[in-house]
């Protein structure tokens, strides 16, 4: 259908209008990395499913993406309420509309088509509401009163700073710490592992999604390379494992565990399948801002792509020049092509950005691992980072 291409041609456009009203639509802040990129990818899935509509003109074969499901959960468990899920979700279905209407106005389509694709929209949205709160119902439900699940609300009310009595958790909150988060089919099985390979007292929580919180301690400071060479040799390859940095005390223990969920998303997405807050602790803090994403992407990448190969040459070069510590004879070898190559491709990017690379290199380096990042996850919010 020629309103589903038209539609599709601005994705971008409509996607990160959806993000700009998701984000403005809260009452709440909420630091947890899983959540912010659950956001995302329902903004993408659920645009999926409207766009669907479109293409089909009916809503009744159209499944709803587990996604959305996923992330109903998981705002239950941030304790956002789920009136802001309601209402992002209202400002999404709003936002398809206008743009349904205006690109239909561009094309010589009959009133009749046009109201029918609206009636399936408010299908869509209709039965996205009901599923979205029953999963968010659901997850509430299930949250028991066991005594797993007592310890688990002490352990978040120590994290939010709650002055509580910490004995009943049976682990030295005035000790050395290590943060970790697991994630995957064995996670608890591989940390009670690691634990003992390490000879490190364990404080496990566990968390829905096959996800484990948890704390290495002990009085004495953590041997960092007997950590590595454990994982090295033996950490499963179907968990993902986020490490936080060496702490002492109950700040220590509460900050450790905030550089373990920032790192996850990287651990995620690592040839290693985990990875440490040290290791790349700034990609840890800009996969989590969406408007330095955008900003980035805008002034280094944009700048430079082009019809041929969207840009990939030019960020090739940049990324070998920059390896290379800028010199651009070391760049041409690791390319393997000639040094005026090099150096022709430099001039351009500098005029295509309007400045010297001398002045904006942390920023274009930062971009360019921004977007490497993005290659290697699933791109389940768009085809570019921006």
């Amino acid at each position: 259908m020629l309103l589903h291409s038209r539609l599709q041609a601005r994705r971008a456009e409509i996607e990160q209008a959806a993000l700009t009203r998701v984000h403005a639509i809260s009452d709440t802040k909420t630091a947890d990395p899983e959540y912010i990129q659950g956001l995302r990818a329902a903004v993408s899935a659920a645009l999926d499913y409207s766009f669907a509509g479109v293409e089909h003109g009916r809503a009744d074969s159209l499944r709803l993406p587990d996604s959305l499901l996923v992330q109903a959960r998981i705002a239950a468990r941030n304790k956002v309420s789920l009136d802001i899920v309601l209402r992002r979700y209202c400002s999404g279905y709003c936002l398809v509309g206008d743009f349904l209407v205006q690109e239909a106005d561009e094309t010589p389509l009959k009133g009749t088509v046009l109201k029918e694709l609206l009636r399936v929209q408010a299908a869509l949205f209709d039965r996205l509401v009901v599923a979205v709160t029953d999963e968010y119902a659901r997850e509430c439900k299930e949250r028991l009163d066991t005594a797993e699940e007592r310890r688990a609300r002490h352990v978040e009310g120590l994290l939010a700073g709650e002055i509580l009595n910490a004995s009943e958790l049976a682990y030295d909150l005035e000790a050395n710490h290590l943060g970790l988060i697991a994630r995957g089919p064995g996670s608890l099985e591989a940390i009670r592992d690691l634990a003992k390979a390490v000879d490190r007292r364990l404080l496990p929580i566990n968390r829905p999604g096959s996800t484990i919180w948890a704390w290495l301690g002990g009085r004495r400071d953590i041997d960092l390379d007997n950590l590595d060479r454990t994982l090295s040799q033996g950490w499963p390859r179907e968990v993902f494992l986020a490490i936080g940095e060496p702490s002492h005390g109950l700040q220590g223990w509460r900050l450790t565990h905030r550089q373990a969920r920032a790192i996850l998303p990287i651990a995620m997405h690592s040839s290693k399948n985990f990875a440490r807050y040290s290791d790349d602790a700034l990609l840890a803090s800009m996969v989590q801002d969406d408007l330095l994403m955008t900003s980035l992407h805008q002034l280094y990448l944009a700048p430079i792509e082009d019809g041929h190969d969207n840009g990939e040459l030019f960020r090739r070069t940049l990324r070998a020049y920059f390896a290379a510590s800028g010199n651009v004879s070391s760049a041409a070898a690791a390319l393997k092509i000639s040094r005026k190559t090099v150096t022709n491709r430099i001039a351009t990017t500098e005029r295509r950005l309007g400045r010297r690379l001398s002045s904006c290199s942390v920023d274009l380096q930062a971009a360019l691992r921004l977007e490497e990042w993005h290659c290697r996850e699933n791109r389940s919010f768009g085809s570019r980072f921006g």
